[in-house]
Formats: structure tokens, sequence, C-alpha cells
């Protein structure tokens, strides 16, 4: 069976439910905050946003690798550049503008 005696005075359990109450309603409080829709919102932007910046951020280290890895190739290690490798780059360059800019021309006319 249950021990139901309570040593507390009425002064001391009239504290304690205020003490609740008061736990109670800040809890109720927070609970609104967090429900509430501006709240939501806000938090789906700043993850939202965060992603982004996360992926922008992988993003950018990728671009540099291969940013490095081309310059690699096409520079020696002094910074000179090598053309034995840099002329044959521009000439396919030149010759996918030069193509496209045929195919342009012959859609039009």
């Amino acid at each position: 069976m249950a021990d139901t005696s309570d040593s507390r005075t009425p002064t001391q359990i009239e504290a304690d439910i205020k003490r609740r109450r008061e736990t109670l309603a800040e809890t109720l409080d927070e609970i609104g905050v967090r429900v509430h829709p501006k709240t939501i919102v806000g938090d789906a932007k700043a993850k939202v946003v965060s992603n982004i910046d996360h992926t922008l951020g992988r993003a950018y280290v990728g671009v540099n690798r291969v940013v490095g890895d081309v310059k690699g190739q096409l520079v020696d290690e002094e910074g000179a550049p090598r053309l034995e490798r840099i002329v044959p780059v521009a000439l396919v360059v030149v010759g996918l503008v030069g193509l496209l800019t045929l195919g342009a021309r012959r859609r039009r006319g």
C-alpha cells in the first residue's frame, strides 16, 4: 500500500505548487515559441542557408582542386607556361568556338 503521509506544512505545499506552476508556465511559453509559424519558418530558412553554405564550400574546394590540377598540367614547377601543352588546348578551344559560331549562323540564316 502506498504511503500517503506528507510531513510538509501547508505553506511548504503551497510554495511547491507555486514553483511547479511557474515551471509549467515557462515550459508552455517555450513550447509556444518553438511551434510558432515564424519560428518554424526561421529555423527552416536557417537550415537551408546552412546547407547551401556547406554545398558552396564543398564546390569551392572542388573547383580549387580542379583549377590547381589544370594549372599543374599547364605550368611547370617554376611557374613558366608549358607551351607543348597550352598550344593544343588553345587550338581545340578555338576550333570548338568556331564550330559553335558556324552552327549558330546556319540556324539563323
